[in-house]
């Protein structure tokens, strides 16, 4: 499946989900740049997580490569 892209600025960071398994993951949203601006939450998982909060925050605008699952 090819990479997708998109552009926005940090609206949301949540905390960091530690599970029993050790599995980590981190939900945050952005609000695009678009004509029609939209919220977008996406999902980080495992190590990214830590990077991420560390990285980031709220206001930031950020480049946003993902890939869809369903």
């Amino acid at each position: 499946m090819s990479e997708l892209k998109t552009t926005g600025k940090i609206k949301l960071i949540g905390d960091i989900q530690t599970f029993d398994s050790g599995f980590k993951k981190l939900e945050f949203v952005i609000t695009t740049n678009d004509q029609y601006p939209q919220d977008i939450k996406f999902e980080i998982v495992k190590e990214k997580a830590d990077d991420f909060k560390k990285f980031n925050k709220v206001g930031d605008m950020v480049d946003v490569k993902f890939n869809l699952r369903g």
